[in-house]
């Protein structure tokens, strides 16, 4: 007996229609993802105009249906471009983010930890990272630390000390 087909001879070779619906709702996803993109990212992702267009569009349409369906025209454009460097850009952009954050933590730990310990603090930064110029951070310290000031003044200098470690531990 002859197994039922659908008339297409690679019948066999095509991926199953879950895997077709995984891979449409995976291009989906991904698109949804580039609607929240700035334009200079979208840009340098070089995406076909009409890929490009209809996620510029999602992003001014605030009816719920209408947006659904936007998501779906996106998905459905998505599936004709390689997702690959997408992807990769994507990682990336994360990646920058993570390191973006983690770099922001130090910087406010270490100030953190200057306003609490004080000079044993900022030796260690200056063991830490030697080029460190210590001129200007001593009378910020010495101002976010002094309790007989006000607590607008001892916030605006620990602000000042963070903008300053921010610069410093930039470096190497």
């Amino acid at each position: 007996m002859i197994p039922m087909t659908d008339g297409l001879p690679d019948d066999e070779n095509r991926p199953s229609k879950s895997a077709r619906k995984r891979a449409a709702h995976d291009a989906q996803r991904l698109g949804e993802r580039l609607v929240g993109l700035p334009d200079a990212e979208l840009e340098r992702l070089a995406l076909p105009e009409p890929l490009a267009a209809a996620i510029r569009a999602a992003r001014s349409i605030r009816s719920h249906g209408a947006l659904a369906r936007q998501r779906q025209l996106i998905g459905k454009l998505m599936r004709d471009v390689d997702p690959a460097p997408i992807v990769a850009a994507l990682g990336e952009r994360g990646r920058r983010a993570a390191l973006g954050a983690e770099r922001f933590r130090r910087v406010e730990t270490w100030r953190d930890r200057l306003i609490r310990e004080g000079e044993p603090a900022l030796d260690a930064l200056l063991g830490w990272r030697p080029q460190i110029d210590a001129g200007p951070l001593r009378p910020l310290l010495a101002t976010a630390r002094d309790p007989t000031k006000p607590d607008a003044v001892r916030t605006q200098a620990g602000r000042e000390l963070f903008r300053l470690l921010r610069v410093a531990l930039e470096g190497p």
